[in-house]
């Protein structure tokens, strides 16, 4: 089985780090005292308080693990070892739709951070190429031309 592999910038590393710690020494002891408080109301067979911190206990360690899990397995993308004018992870591209004259900027970053619709099917096209971007959920397509490709400062 390959291993799992999650592309992000340094930034989007860093911001993952402080989420994990927020997380676990902020976030979780918060819940723990919810708990205990809701303990003390005695019968826990019809506490909603108590129910409402499990829930809230189990949603805060699946993100837990699932960040822990994105920084086990970070790559951090190397913007000088591809091509200038191609775009990638820890870029930033200029795009304009076909028919419309406003330009629209976006930084490309690895899954943990993005947003697919902006950003993910322009992977790996180059500066002047049109490129289709279907959104499945809306049926809709767009053409942009891909105005210019900067490495992310």
């Amino acid at each position: 089985m390959p291993e799992k592999i999650y592309e992000m910038t340094a930034e989007g590393k860093k911001q993952l780090e402080e989420e994990l710690q927020n997380l676990k020494f902020v976030k979780r002891p918060q819940i723990v005292e919810r708990l205990k408080i809701a303990r003390s109301y005695g019968d826990l067979s019809e506490n909603s308080e108590y129910d409402a911190a499990k829930d809230e206990q189990m949603r805060l360690e699946e993100r837990i693990d699932a960040v822990s899990e994105q920084l086990k397995y970070a790559v951090i993308v190397d913007t000088d070892a591809v091509d200038p004018d191609e775009v990638s992870i820890g870029k930033t591209v200029t795009v304009t739709e076909v028919g419309e004259d406003e330009p629209e900027t976006y930084e490309i970053v690895g899954s943990s951070q993005s947003d697919p619709f902006h950003g993910k099917a322009l992977l790996g096209h180059k500066k002047g190429e049109t490129v289709k971007i279907n959104v499945d959920s809306a049926n809709v397509s767009y053409d942009v031309v891909i105005n210019d490709v900067k490495t992310t400062d």
